[in-house]
């Protein structure tokens, strides 16, 4: 029995082992952002991804909404930030879709520029600038590169918690301390995204505070029952216009130079 334990513990090491390398392997220098991050798509693979999920993701909102000229002011506003920032630059393919659903306020971008809002948001909204704030910070997680960081990431937990079930039956504490890292890591995403998105709204001209109404928006629309912040992918709204706050005066600054 010993000596059949010792051969568990080795062979969840090298599982361990094995996963570890891969992942460190996989990091590289975000040239959007300047952070080291584990990628585990490429640029191609992420459009690629992008636009085979699309339509899918389109399907479950309802399909598109059927009003050209609300879709094509979210085009003229997505295309503005895309041609003012160095999203113009990246090799990404940037459509933006506006969504039929009238009930559930969203907006999110799949890996490689395909950006969505629902209907239900973009009635909330006020204001070309605060429209100009959800598409800003959609294309922040497209150039943070946010789904291939966090699909890596999961490789990484899932082949820990093998290892840990291999190797000493810990795979569900292993899991969910993966789970929980991997929340953390997620508002940390709309953190970045968020403050990308102020840099984006600044440079094509349009008033970032707008930004923090659009926080206010999205608290209000949460009601009093809002998931807590540990327990959440997304920071509570009042510690993201905190951020935004910070985020105007440090490119304010550095614009103004």
């Amino acid at each position: 029995m010993r000596g059949s334990w010792k051969i568990r513990i080795m062979i969840g090491l090298a599982i361990a082992a094995f996963t570890y390398f891969q992942y460190c392997n996989s990091k590289e220098i975000n040239k959007y952002t300047g952070r080291e991050q584990a990628m585990a798509l490429d640029p191609n693979e992420e459009i690629a991804m992008g636009l085979q999920s699309a339509p899918q993701m389109a399907q479950e909102y309802g399909g598109l909404f059927p009003d050209e000229r609300a879709q094509q002011l979210v085009d003229q506003v997505g295309k503005r930030l895309v041609d003012n920032s160095m999203a113009a630059t990246s090799e990404y393919q940037y459509d933006f879709h506006l969504l039929a659903d009238s009930q559930t306020i969203n907006a999110f971008a799949l890996p490689g520029g395909q950006i969505f809002i629902t209907y239900a948001l973009f009635s909330q909204l006020e204001s070309e600038d605060q429209l100009a704030g959800v598409l800003a910070h959609e294309i922040g997680h497209v150039l943070g590169r946010h789904s291939s960081e966090r699909i890596a990431e999961s490789g990484l937990w899932q082949g820990l918690a093998q290892a840990g079930s291999v190797g000493a039956d810990m795979g569900g504490l292993i899991s969910n301390m993966g789970a929980n890292k991997l929340l953390t890591n997620g508002r940390g995403d709309e953190l970045e995204s968020d403050d990308l998105g102020v840099r984006f709204m600044i440079k094509a001209g349009y008033d970032p505070f707008e930004m923090i109404k659009v926080m206010e928006i999205l608290k209000a629309s949460a009601g009093p029952n809002r998931v807590p912040e540990h327990k959440s992918t997304h920071p509570d709204p009042e510690n993201r216009i905190e951020q935004i706050k910070e985020s105007i005066k440090v490119y304010n600054s550095e614009f103004a130079q």
